[in-house]
């Protein structure tokens, strides 16, 4: 790895609080799928993050689960739950991902780099989840948990009252005025396997419909449901 390199891995090495026995893993969390392609000097047996993405993402929601239960020990589960959504949604991770620059030490293929990837959302929230994946299997649950709480906590203490989504904010509108619950669909599946993208239309018999994407259908339907409800405060102002 060149110097500047070195000097840039130092800088992500500090924002995790972790210096890797094995940075196989570190390089593997940092791949995306289309530099396997080409496999690198410093990037194992050309994995991508998508292993430690599906590992990353149950220890995230191991270590939230438990902060919260201890820092919010009079919330009821549907209370916790809403917290817990918020905590390790996409638009969090990403935000993470950002705070400590993610998105530059990712390896991608010159098409997908030179399109934007190592800015966009969907993919730096992998990343992030994948690189708590490298810490837990790297240091134990220890590590990740270090890192977690590091960035996590003060946005668990900032939800003092529990939030509710934007699917849950549609259903309760839709119950008030005695509609039918919001029903989805599925409009369209787009991209590779590894890397979907999903439009998904709600619809609310008495008030309208919307569309949100998303690179999980649960996403897309949070991004349908606040499309809709936007409409609706639209409308009504």
């Amino acid at each position: 790895m060149a110097p500047g390199k070195e000097r840039d891995r130092d800088r992500l090495l500090k924002a995790l609080g972790h210096e890797f026995g094995r940075p196989e893993f570190l390089e593997e969390a940092l791949t995306h799928p289309s530099a396997t392609t080409r496999k690198s000097a410093g990037r194992g047996e050309g994995r991508d993050y998508e292993r430690l993405e599906f590992l990353g993402d149950r220890v995230l929601g191991l270590v939230i689960a438990d902060h919260l239960l201890k820092t919010f020990p009079q919330a009821d589960a549907g209370r916790l739950a809403r917290r817990f959504n918020e905590l390790v949604r996409q638009e969090t991770l990403a935000d993470v991902a950002n705070r400590i620059d993610l998105g530059d030490h990712m390896w991608f293929a010159k098409a997908e780099r030179e399109a934007g990837g190592g800015a966009k959302p969907a993919l730096l929230a992998n990343a992030c989840e994948a690189v708590i994946g490298a810490l837990f299997l790297d240091g134990g649950v220890e590590a990740a948990a270090s890192f977690v709480h590091r960035y996590w906590d003060a946005l668990a203490e900032e939800l003092t009252t529990a939030p509710k989504d934007a699917k849950t904010r549609l259903q309760e509108l839709a119950h008030a005025r005695a509609l039918q619950p919001p029903a989805y669909r599925e409009v369209s599946r787009e991209g590779p396997p590894h890397e979907p993208v999903f439009t998904i239309e709600v619809s609310v018999d008495g008030i309208g419909a919307a569309e949100g994407k998303g690179s999980a259908k649960r996403v897309a339907e949070q991004e349908a449901a606040a499309a809709l409800f936007a409409q609706i405060e639209d409308t009504a102002t």
